[in-house]
This record gives structure tokens, C-alpha cells and sequence, in this order.
């Protein structure tokens, strides 16, 4: 029997990687056993990295220890969260638990063990710097991820396996758009429901070329049916025969499956989402890697031992890229340019390109395009669209908080006649959101000619959003003002509603002090942000102009509250902030 491969859903979080490699650090060193698998575990509950927040987990807990967990102040120590692991009476016990959660972090060559000891890779101790980049971390990784290999036993048959995943999803892709072009169609890339049935089913690399036919029989049949319910019969029926041998996949994951790789691959910058997001294509603009991708490499699995694998695959600095010689990076730079120069064009703007690098280059394209775009967000119906996104913000494409960090970084341009609006959210190539900002930096940096300030936005409602956002915005905040070229800046924080708790934090640091020095800290509603939009827009439409020094002068008033004889409080300052909305929408309008 055959299993499709796929990447771990036990993480579905990228970025959550992170936290469980911070806390494996922890017992770096440390001989893998039971007990250090059970330590492991514990110290994820410890940290509130695992458990936390999850009604599931807080099933059948005593109420006393729910408290603790979700109490921030309380310290939980190693032996109450070994407790907290044995109440939850786990049938294989908890070491299992610990090594499911340790599992994605040597897959992916985060973490190794020698001589059954914890080691951190270089890899690892990378994606701990505070300057790295997620998306390079993943694409490292996926170059080398291959079946079978040395250290996963589950798909260890030769005779079956023989596939690099990452590397025959981009050949497939590549062979499918090939076959389809031949035709006289245009090339779309792939369907995620192809991807579903042909993606992570395709276990060989000799199997390519007929996989990639199969599924454009496939789509072509799909295509000469008329109605919804006949397409959906026929791939329901068609899944069923397809996978009748794959041990691990059925309807009830298989879509699961499928999104939990698409978003990991779309980390590398090489994938492209198309179509309104239903279908996974080749990224255009890296056509000259991805070529070069192709040509070294078929797909197929290398010969390791053991110990010969795990440090390859730790190896930040392996594999030697096929587009490192300065002959490739100037193709690459060739390739770049024109789409540069066609922005300046339209923009009025020129700068010297020729003492860039590759890197420099795509880094000025993304100024262009921010430039662009701002723009296009003073006309009307880009302002509309950005309120609606903002009202529909959880039942739209993207992850929703990803999404609310697009849609917010498009608001803040839409508001007023900031220099620059710099998100540090991972964007693909073609300036579309992949990810959300790293755990180290500002979500959003914006630049004023008489301010400047940063943006933190979250999705979080509960108690969590004080567990996760108050200390680590503040601290962001105070490393922004440190640097901050204007001595008057600002931190907003946005959130769907706001938790009496994290601004209760912030009317701390507000009143008082963070770390010796009060902040100007001034929290939003998405729908207040919303509110603002629709002053602006209604401005905009009577051919008036709203500045940034306009904009300064609410958030003076948020932050003056704090010094109000009736205001006392948190929850004071927190009432009173809609009707100084109010006020500022009275005397604009």
C-alpha cells in the first residue's frame, strides 16, 4: 500500500515552528528519551505555546487549572504542566506527545539528534536570528525534503518512492502548463482540487510525464460537464477510485492536506496563486530560477546514509544554488529590469540600476509597486474595496490574519499623505501577501514628515490576545522609538474587539511607563478604522485632501485622555476613545 506524502498538519502555523524551537532549545543537549519527550511537551504548555487558548485541550482540565493557564501573570511551573499533560489522561501517554510536536522540526532540518542528544541545526538556529526570513528558511528546506530517506520510516520502499516533493510539484506544474499550451490553451498551472488528487500522489519521478497527462484528462472531462452537481459527483467519484490504495488520504483530509502544503510551498516565492485563488501556478517573475531548478534537478531522491542526510539537510548554506554564478545573476537582473523600468515609466521616476544587485533590485520593484499602489488607493472603488475586505475580513481568500494585515497597510494608505507605508508582512513577488510580519518586527512601520509610528494588528479577541500582543508590542514599539528618526511616534493597535486586559497593558505603559519611559500607544476597533475610511472617502469625494497632521491630532487626543480628571481607568480611557471618533468625524466633515 502506498501513502501520498504531505507536510505535517500537527503545525499548521508556520511561524508557531518558531515557539516550539525556542522551547526545544531549552533541552538542548539533553539524551531524546521518555523522559526528555515528556519535558518537551511540558515545557510547550509551560511557555503557553501548546494547549493554550484551546477550548479542546481545556476539556475535562479541573477549572483551578484552566484559571492558571489562562491567567499570563501566573508562572506555571515544569512539574503543573507535567500535571496539566497526565490530567488530560492521553491514551498512548504524553511522550508520544512529545515527540509528534519534536517530529516537524527534524522533517523540515530544524533540529537533529547526535548520539540521541538535542541539537539544534544551523538551519534552526537561523530561523532564531532576529533578522530571518521565513520564506528563504522553508525554501532551503523543501530542496532537499525527499522520499525515501534515511530517518522516516514510513516511506522507506524504494520501489515505490523515489520523489523530492517540493521539486516535483514545480516539474508537474511545468509539465501540465507544457501539455496544455500544446493544445492552444493558455497556461493556468493547476486546480487546487488537481493538486489534491495529482500533487501529493505523485510518489516517483518517473511517473511525471503520465501523471501530469492523467490530470489534464481529467481536468478536459471535468470541463465538458454542464452543471455543479455533476462536476461534484464526478470528482467526488473520481477521488474515491484514485485513491483507493493510499493508506493515508481520504475526502475527509485530503483538502486539509492540500492547503497545509500550498501555503508552506507558496513560502519559497516560487509558487503563484492565480485565479482568484483556485488554481497554483509558477511564479513568472522567477521563471529564470525555476528553470534552472528544473534543469539540475528531476525529482528524483539521493542516496544518504543516516547521519550523511540529517546534516544535509541541517545545512543552511546546501544546496549550492544553481543561479549563484554571476552569469545567472545577471539573467536574473535582466529579467527584473524591465518590469522596473516599465514602473518608472508610469510612475515619472528613475533611478540607476546598474550597480544593483538581484536582492536591491526586487527590493526597489517592491518600492514601485507600494508607490503604485498607494495611488491607485485614493480613487473611490479601491477605498470601497478596502472597507468591504476590512467588514468581510474573516470570509475572505486569505488566512484572516494575513488578510488584516493587508487590508490595514492599504488603509493606512488610504488615510492620509504618509511618505511610506512599510509592511513587514512576507509578499511573494508579485507584492501579494504570503504571511504575516515575523515575531520580531513591527506588523507595519509608517513614516510621516512630522511623526512616525508603527501599526500591530490581531485577529485575537480573547485573553490570548493580551498573552500574545502586550509584551511584544510594546517591546517592538520601544525598539521602534530608539531608532525613530522624529521624536514624537505612535504605536496603533488594531483588533477586531479590543480585551479589557491588553489595554489595561497599555494604559499602563500610556500613564506610566514601559521600561522607564510612558508610550503613546492608541488602540482601534477594525470598525473605527472603518469609520475613519468612510470620512475619508466622503472628503475625497467632495475634492477635499485630509493630511497626516490631521491624522496626528485624534491620536494626540487618545493619548491626551489619560491626563482627563474623568478618565481613571483603563476601561475609562477605553469608552471614551469612540466618542472622540465621533468628535473627529464632526469636525472634518
Amino acid at each position: 500500500m502506498r501513502k501520498a506524502w504531505s507536510i505535517s498538519t500537527t503545525v499548521r502555523n508556520p511561524e508557531r515552528l518558531r515557539n516550539f524551537l525556542i522551547t526545544l532549545k531549552e533541552i538542548e543537549n539533553k539524551e531524546w528519551n521518555h523522559e526528555t519527550q515528556i519535558e518537551f511537551q511540558a515545557r510547550l504548555v509551560k511557555n503557553r505555546y501548546y494547549g493554550f487558548g484551546s477550548a479542546q485541550f481545556y476539556n475535562n482540565l479541573p477549572s483551578q487549572l484552566v484559571d492558571n493557564i489562562q491567567d499570563i501573570n501566573y508562572v506555571i511551573t515544569l512539574d503543573e504542566a507535567i500535571h496539566i499533560l497526565e490530567e488530560r489522561n492521553y491514551p498512548q501517554g504524553i511522550a508520544i506527545r512529545g515527540r509528534t510536536s519534536y517530529k516537524p522540526l527534524e522533517k523540515i532540518g530544524l533540529a537533529s539528534r547526535v548520539d540521541n542528544k538535542i541539537k539544534l541545526t544551523s538551519l534552526g538556529n537561523y530561523l532564531l536570528e532576529d533578522d530571518y526570513d521565513l520564506g528563504e528558511m522553508f525554501f532551503k528546506s523543501f530542496l532537499k525534503w525527499q522520499y525515501p530517506n534515511p530517518v522516516d520510516r514510513d516511506f522507506k520502499d524504494s520501489e515505490i518512492y523515489d520523489v523530492k516533493p517540493f521539486i516535483l510539484t514545480l516539474h508537474l506544474i511545468n509539465e501540465v502548463n507544457k501539455i496544455w499550451s500544446s493544445e492552444g490553451n493558455k497556461t493556468i498551472g493547476i486546480s487546487k482540487t488537481e493538486f489534491e488528487i495529482f500533487g501529493q500522489t505523485l510518489l516517483n519521478y518517473k511517473d511525471l510525464e503520465e501523471q501530469a497527462k492523467t490530470l489534464v484528462e481529467f481536468r478536459l472531462f471535468l470541463r465538458a460537464l454542464t452543471t455543479h452537481k455533476e462536476k461534484k459527483e464526478f470528482t467526488q467519484k473520481y477521488i474515491e477510485i484514485f485513491l483507493v490504495d493510499f493508506t493515508n488520504i481520504d475526502n475527509n483530509n485530503l483538502s486539509d492536506y492540500a492547503d497545509n502544503t500550498i501555503r508552506y510551498f507558496r513560502l519559497t516565492r516560487l509558487i503563484y496563486i492565480r485565479g482568484g485563488g483556485f488554481y497554483i501556478d509558477l511564479e513568472p517573475r522567477r521563471m529564470v530560477e525555476i528553470n534552472a531548478l528544473l534543469e539540475t534537478y528531476d525529482g528524483s531522491s539521493d542516496e544518504f546514509s543516516k547521519k550523511e542526510y540529517i546534516e544535509y539537510i541541517s545545512d543552511i548554506n546546501l544546496p549550492v544554488l544553481p543561479w549563484q554564478s554571476e552569469q545567472e545573476q545577471k539573467k536574473i537582473s535582466d529579467a527584473i529590469k524591465p518590469e522596473i523600468v516599465a514602473l518608472e515609466t508610469e510612475l515619472k521616476m528613475q533611478e540607476s540600476l546598474d550597480a544593483k544587485s538581484v536582492e536591491e533590485l526586487r527590493e526597489y520593484r517592491k518600492k514601485l509597486q507600494n508607490i503604485k499602489i498607494k495611488k491607485e488607493l485614493q480613487l473611490i472603488p479601491k477605498i470601497d474595496e478596502t472597507i468591504d475586505s476590512l467588514i468581510n475580513i474573516r470570509n475572505l481568500d486569505l488566512k484572516p490574519s494575513i488578510a488584516l494585515e493587508k487590508y490595514i497597510t492599504m488603509a493606512l494608505n488610504i488615510i492620509n499623505d504618509a511618505k511610506e507605508i512599510r509592511a513587514n508582512s512576507l509578499v511573494g513577488d508579485d507584492n501579494e501577501y504570503i504571511f504575516t510580519a515575523p515575531a520580531n518586527k513591527p506588523d507595519i512601520e509608517c513614516y510621516y514628515e512630522s511623526f512616525n509610528s508603527i501599526c500591530e494588528v490581531t485577529m485575537l479577541n480573547g485573553r490570548d490576545q493580551w498573552h500574545n500582543e502586550g509584551q511584544p508590542v510594546m517591546r517592538h514599539f520601544r525598539d521602534f522609538e530608539d531608532t525613530s528618526s522624529h521624536e514624537s511616534n505612535y504605536c496603533l493597535f488594531i483588533a477586531p474587539k479590543l480585551h479589557r486586559d491588553t489595554i489595561n497593558t497599555f494604559w499602563f505603559s500610556l500613564k506610566y511607563e514601559y521600561e522607564g519611559t510612558k508610550q503613546k500607544i492608541v488602540p482601534f476597533t477594525i470598525n473605527q478604522i472603518i469609520e475613519i475610511l468612510e470620512v475619508i472617502k466622503t472628503l475625497k469625494v467632495n475634492g477635499r485632501v485630509f493630511s497626516h497632521l490631521q491624522f496626528q491630532k485624534i491620536l494626540d487626543e487618545i493619548v491626551a485622555l489619560k491626563d482627563k480628571d474623568s478618565v481613571n481607568s483603563s476601561d475609562d480611557w477605553l469608552r471614551a476613545i469612540p466618542e472622540l471618533i465621533n468628535k473627529f468625524k464632526r469636525e472634518v466633515l
